[in-house]
């Protein structure tokens, strides 16, 4: 978890460098702190490094997070949170993901020889 301070430059550094609109910035940051930080928290004995890597592309930016030596955790398989229900009536877990899907145009994962990627595109909107 000590890493998202450089993880937040590395995004800064980027979506600055490609004039990426602030709206847009802060849901691709959103969404790489949750997945990166669920990576960390569910994993705890893995020290790999995450790989983080973002590309431009004619519909927007897509930005790919790479663990490896881990066991799978498809993030698209995860159930619809219920907003409706009061606090005390839900079950733990599962509102971040939920969330960061509302505000992400995709959401991919692959896993293979336990390496587990999550890909998601964020439209640009221009």
């Amino acid at each position: 978890m000590t890493s998202l301070d450089d993880v937040f430059d590395f995004l800064g550094l980027y979506m600055a460098a490609h004039n990426i609109e602030a709206s847009v910035a802060y849901s691709v940051n959103l969404a790489v702190e949750e997945f990166f930080t669920n990576m960390v928290k569910y994993s705890p004995e893995n020290h790999n490094d995450i790989i983080i890597s973002l590309s431009m592309e004619s519909h927007g930016l897509t930005v790919s997070l790479v663990d490896s030596d881990v066991e799978p955790f498809d993030v698209t398989q995860t159930g619809d949170v219920d907003t409706a229900k009061l606090l005390h009536e839900r079950k733990v877990g599962g509102l971040g993901i939920h969330l960061v899907k509302q505000m992400v145009d995709s959401v991919s994962y692959e896993y293979v020889n336990r390496h587990s990627k999550i890909t998601f595109t964020k439209n640009l909107g221009k």
